[in-house]
């Protein structure tokens, strides 16, 4: 018989031929258990990395800025509190649009008498002087009488409160006070002249019958010779200011700035400004014609 050896050759196994030999002394698998074992075991170390290098970027960053900006580091150096004294405070630099006051030799030496800033309430400016009636033709009822003439910049006037319309400014003694004006005498010295300011042409200035003026001293309103002083010029002029009262004035001094003539106790003084109804009332006033 034909020898068939040649026509089925053994099976090809080409493990052996390449000299490989199965390990049979581990289970099926294992290899790529220990793959994935590595794997997480390096990702769980690119992680813990990566966190502490974020949370070391802080740290550089506020060094790098002690080293860089010297006004964050403290006095005992970068990381430290300080507790060096804090440095002095340079003194307030006075106001240079606050008018200053001029302090008169006789006037109180107190810091509340001496103020010179008006309340932040107080009333404003008026644009004219002569729009309160200092000029008005009704002030020449009394002009023939006291031997004055009414013109664009004097008149002869009554001063009457607002809150007390019976009465009027009356020259009594050396003071001016608030009074009836019921006779002849009292007319007659209720009556002034009322002129161009003699510190501020703006303004007003109120002149007696026999040549004084009124000016205020201590803060009291009296009647007195014009000494020529510019002290007494300043004291004796007055700035029509707008009231809340229809056809009445407030008279600011010129040289108390935010003090304004008041009556109390009917007795006319120079008094600072108050947001309230009664001084408004005891500091508003209508220049009228002239009573005498």
């Amino acid at each position: 018989m034909p020898d068939n050896t040649s026509q089925h050759p053994p099976p090809h196994h080409s493990s052996w031929e390449n000299g490989w030999t199965p390990d049979s002394s581990r289970a099926p698998g294992t290899r790529r258990l220990w793959l994935a074992g590595a794997l997480a075991l390096t990702t769980i170390a690119v992680c813990a990395t990566a966190i502490v290098l974020t949370d070391k970027q802080p740290d550089d960053t506020a060094r790098t800025k002690a080293a860089t900006d010297p006004s964050s580091v403290g006095a005992d150096g970068p990381g430290l509190l300080s507790f060096a004294s804090p440095s002095k405070k340079d003194p307030p630099t006075p106001d240079a649009h606050t008018p200053a006051a001029t302090k008169s030799p006789s006037a109180p030496a107190t810091a509340a008498e001496h103020s010179s800033t008006p309340s932040a309430k107080a009333p404003a400016p008026s644009k004219s002087a002569s729009s309160h009636g200092g000029s008005s033709s009704s002030g020449s009822g009394g002009s023939s009488g006291s031997g004055g003439s009414s013109t664009s910049s004097s008149a002869w006037k009554s001063v009457r409160s607002v809150n007390y319309p019976d009465r009027y400014w009356q020259v009594s003694g050396d003071y001016v006070k608030l009074n009836p004006a019921g006779s002849t005498a009292a007319r007659r010295a209720s009556t002034f002249k009322v002129v161009k300011g003699l510190a501020k042409s703006s303004c007003y200035s109120f002149a007696t019958a026999d040549g004084s003026y009124l000016r205020h001293r201590n803060f009291i309103l009296r009647a007195e010779r014009n000494d020529g002083s510019s002290l007494f010029k300043q004291d004796a002029t007055f700035c029509p200011r707008t009231s809340s009262y229809s056809g009445a004035v407030m008279l600011e001094s010129v040289n108390y700035p935010g003090r304004y003539l008041r009556h109390q106790n009917f007795q006319l003084k120079l008094d600072q400004y108050q947001n309230s109804s009664l001084y408004r009332a005891d500091s508003a006033f209508r220049l009228v014609a002239g009573l005498s």
